[in-house]
Parts: structure tokens; sequence; C-alpha cells
């Protein structure tokens, strides 16, 4: 596996066309600035409102996870997201498998590479590998997507925010 895949290693529309349905900006910082919202800095990628700030050394799960924040988040919150997502362990959950469920709408990335990137950037789960716990051990995840109108019955995206 090639190393962490990043938003400059697909086309930016591909990005625009997956979120756009959740109103999602994306917004391209320019190499080397500091990114906007974002909670861990460097290049990982920022939210502020409805702005998904992103540079072309972001790793596209950095993208993903963090407009998954957004989508998972109440309408209270979303309207006073300024970097830090918070939530609680839940929504967490909720949000690393709805990023897993996204990348399989991208051609260039799909599960298994996000699977990869995951596991190769630091994302811990109980079972070791991203993919382990996607399979083995997320239902409770994959249940509160679906609870809160996010997953349909067969796990595919609702195309909604959380209410």
């Amino acid at each position: 596996m090639p190393s962490i895949l990043f938003t400059q290693d697909l086309p930016l529309d591909s990005l625009q066309r997956l979120l756009a349905p959740y109103q999602l900006d994306i917004i391209q910082v320019t190499p080397g600035e500091n990114i906007p919202g974002s909670y861990w800095g460097d290049e990982e990628a920022g939210i502020i409102a409805n702005r998904l700030y992103l540079r072309p050394d972001t790793p596209i799960h950095s993208a993903l996870h963090e407009a998954c924040h957004y989508i998972c988040m109440d309408t209270q919150r979303r309207a006073a997201l300024h970097t830090d997502a918070a939530g609680d362990y839940a929504e967490e959950n909720g949000v690393c498998y709805l990023q897993i469920v996204l990348a399989g709408y991208l051609s260039e990335m799909g599960r298994a590479r996000m699977w990869a990137d995951m596991d190769a950037w630091g994302y811990s789960f109980r079972l070791g590998a991203a993919q382990t716990w996607f399979e083995q051990d997320a239902e409770d995840a994959r249940q509160w997507l679906q609870a809160e109108g996010l997953l349909n019955a067969t796990g595919e995206p609702t195309w909604a925010l959380r209410k």
C-alpha cells in the first residue's frame, strides 16, 4: 500500500461532489499556510461552520473525519462549530464508521484504502485494525447512525445531516 492518500492525490471535485448533499463548502488553503479550524494543526483538516479547510497535504481520512463530525453533530452544535467538534463516544464512533462508508464513494479511495490509512495514521480501535473494528465491532456505531437518520436500513448514507 502506498503512503497515505492526500487531497492532492485526487481531483478536488471528487470531494466536493461527495460532500455537496451535506452543504459543506471546501476551502482550499495555500500550501504552507495554517489551516483555519484545524484541531490538531499541521496538515489536518479544519472545520468552521459549514466550511471544511484543506491543504494539498491534508490526508483524505482527515478531511472525511472532520466532514463526518459536521454531519453527525446536532443542529445546535453545528451552528456554533469552530475547530473542536466535541461530541460523545457514540458520536465519535459514528464519525469513524461514516467516514469509512463515505470513502467507498470515492473511486480514488474506497473502504480498503481508508482502513489502511486509518491504521497507518494511528486511529485506535479495541480490536486493533480499522477493518476488523468496522466488520466485527462497530454494530453500535452503525445502529447509532441509523437511529440518527444518517444511514438507511441497508447501511447506505441518507445524505442528510443529523437534526
